[in-house]
């Protein structure tokens, strides 16, 4: 059986590069059994080996190169367990993290899927009919961001009485809503009770139109004013939701209310 494997070979088991077999010899972290006086080649044995897959296994807990060279000079049992103890907990919050990682990446892909398949934005305004919805207000949000938008569902639960949470369910739909000049984020509603922030959007007809945020309150005030003229009255609220149109992109449809 051989007792001694080169550089490459042992970056090769040990799952690493040669350049970094080289820094940690540098550091005196592990260093060679035993190098060639003659040729200056580095050879490592199994103990060795083991040694670099310990470190690799530390290194994905997120301890520094420092932190292992010190748990690695311990000869106290009760100090090694302690320190393990604790990088097994940092690889616990590291788990439960990439698991909530995957699970938002899984919803936006699923997003992102649906909406590939939806109609391409209205080059001129239409009427569109809607049937009732139910929205549930910001208390505090007015304009979408990138920060606002990437977790808003945890901002309209955040909002909500402990004692209501489970009543709540929200579609993957946000927009804002346009009352009196005032400028609410909203959340399309699935599941609800009344409460604070709920508005009922009536079902009827909506005078609707795509819009970038560039040309947003020039096709706002086109809109308002076609209504007002058609319905003989400025619209009660004006609807802006917001379409999704790339990771961190997105445009709005307006919908202003013409009459149920």
């Amino acid at each position: 059986m051989k007792n001694f494997f080169s550089i490459s070979e042992t970056a090769k088991m040990a799952g690493m590069t040669a350049e970094t077999l080289r820094h940690y010899d540098r550091i005196g972290l592990v260093k060679p059994c035993k190098v060639d006086k003659w040729t200056g080649y580095r050879y490592y044995s199994r103990q060795d080996v083991v040694r670099l897959d310990t470190i690799r296994a530390l290194r994905c807990m997120d301890l520094t190169l420092s932190e292992i060279k010190e748990i690695l000079s311990y000869d106290d049992f009760g100090k090694i367990a302690d320190a393990l103890k604790r990088a097994e907990k940092n690889a616990d919050e590291k788990i439960a993290e990439l698991h909530r990682a995957k699970a938002k990446i899984r919803r936006a892909r699923m997003y992102y899927q649906s909406k590939s398949n939806e109609d391409l934005p209205a080059e001129e305004p239409f009427v569109k009919y809607f049937p009732q919805r139910v929205i549930l207000l910001s208390e505090t949000l007015e304009t979408p961001t990138l920060d606002n938008l990437r977790d808003y569902h945890r901002h309209f639960y955040g909002q909500l009485p402990e004692s209501m949470k489970e009543d709540f369910s929200f579609e993957d739909l946000a927009g804002i809503y346009v009352q009196d000049g005032r400028r609410r984020l909203f959340a399309v509603c699935t599941k609800y009770r009344q409460t604070d922030g709920i508005k009922i959007l009536p079902q009827g007809n909506y005078l609707c139109a795509d819009c970038t945020e560039e040309n947003l309150g020039r096709i706002m005030e086109a809109l308002t004013e076609r209504a007002k003229s058609e319905c003989g009255a400025p619209p009660r609220f004006v609807v802006q939701l917001i379409v999704v149109t790339g990771i961190l992109q997105w445009n709005y449809r307006v919908q202003v209310f013409l009459s149920e």
